[in-house]
């Protein structure tokens, strides 16, 4: 295709992925109230006894349930956007690769769960101690907003479950040729580096905190290398000389 036709086509994969993320918003509306519970539960079970959220706008409680269910249809529509994705790139991949669609949607909306889930279990609660604790130990009072509490949560859960998609990255970037095992363990001392520099980064000044996510990258790191090890694309079997 010409480069106008791409574009093109980029625009329809597009505007299919707006419109399955609108649909998921509107299905997601109704339970937004049970996932707002859910999503704040880490910070709730970290206030001390008494203390509840506040919020100082007017319409902050409307905004607050625009803002779940908006995040809910993106966890619900990503599998469908990874799938325009790989289709979109699939003209430039071999047949074989093609193929791999369904394992790629799979592998990748798997580890960005993982990734979700891993923040709200671990990242989220431990954090949300370690500051609420901080301030309590002072003697201030709490006064935290929905609105504050809501962005901290989703972009710690959001940008964890980024994180995790490392490996897919990876064996993405292997297959069209970017990156190999030898790059990737060349490189690894600048990688644990910035890995542990974002780890510092976005946590806690504590050390355990770093660490909750500075080893989960990277051992997702060293798990790419053998992704990349495993599905490194191979120079085709030479053929066998013709008979005399």
């Amino acid at each position: 295709m010409s480069f106008l036709q791409h574009l093109d086509e980029l625009r329809v994969r597009l505007l299919r992925c707006v419109l399955v993320l609108g649909a998921a918003f509107f299905a997601a509306w109704p339970i937004s109230g049970w996932a707002y519970e859910l999503v704040v539960s880490p910070i709730r079970d970290a206030l001390p006894a008494g203390v509840n959220l506040a919020y100082t706008g007017i319409a902050d409680p409307f905004m607050l349930y625009m803002k779940v269910s908006l995040f809910v249809a993106i966890v619900v529509a990503l599998p469908w956007t990874l799938a325009e994705f790989w289709l979109f790139v699939s003209p430039g991949l071999y047949p074989r690769e093609r193929m791999m669609v369904i394992p790629f949607v799979l592998a990748a909306t798997a580890f960005f769960g993982l990734g979700v889930v891993f923040a709200h279990l671990v990242i989220v609660p431990y954090s949300a101690r370690y500051f609420i604790g901080l301030g309590t130990e002072s003697g201030f009072q709490p006064v935290l907003t929905v609105r504050e509490v809501l962005t901290f949560v989703l972009q710690m859960l959001l940008a964890t479950g980024g994180v995790f998609e490392l490996p897919v990255v990876i064996f993405f970037l292997t297959r069209i040729g970017i990156v190999t095992p030898a790059f990737l363990i060349h490189y690894f001392g600048y990688s644990f580096f910035v890995i542990w520099v974002i780890a510092a980064v976005v946590t806690p000044p504590d050390v355990f905190s770093m660490m909750l996510v500075g080893v989960p990258m990277t051992l997702l790191y060293v798990l790419g290398i053998l992704v990349s090890y495993v599905f490194r694309p191979r120079p085709p079997a030479a053929s066998a000389p013709p008979a005399p």
